[in-house]
């Protein structure tokens, strides 16, 4: 895959997971299993979430030279560190299996994404 491509596309799902996160935090919440109807508790979270990922997701597109490639070097550290923190939270059991596969699988391929695209 063409690195820069990569990166436009790390960008975009950033983009799209930061504005899910701070505008329908019950989304997400539900898609995890939880019923946001009886659990608000991951609300404020989620949006904090929400604005650190549309942060990062933009530099991705908009920073050039050094600092574009020093956002493109933390989104490995930072989706790694998702992936490993996903795959913690189904083993102990603080996500159901399902949510826990899916949500390792989404943020191992972002770390890939961001792999690529250091490349670039």
């Amino acid at each position: 895959m063409d690195p820069s491509l990569a990166r436009k596309l790390l960008a975009a799902v950033r983009l799209v997971n930061g504005v899910l996160g701070l505008l329908a935090p019950s989304f997400l919440l539900r898609r995890l299993g939880t019923d946001p109807a009886v659990d608000r508790s991951g609300y404020y979270p989620f949006r904090m979430f929400g604005v650190r990922t549309i942060v990062i997701g933009a530099d991705l597109l908009l920073l050039q030279g050094e600092q574009r490639r020093r956002a493109v070097r933390l989104a490995v550290l930072i989706h790694a560190s998702d992936t490993v923190s996903a795959a913690t939270a189904g083993l102990r059991g603080d996500l159901p299996r399902k949510p826990a596969v899916i949500t390792t699988a989404i943020s191992a391929t972002n770390t890939a994404l961001a792999i690529i695209a250091t490349r670039e």
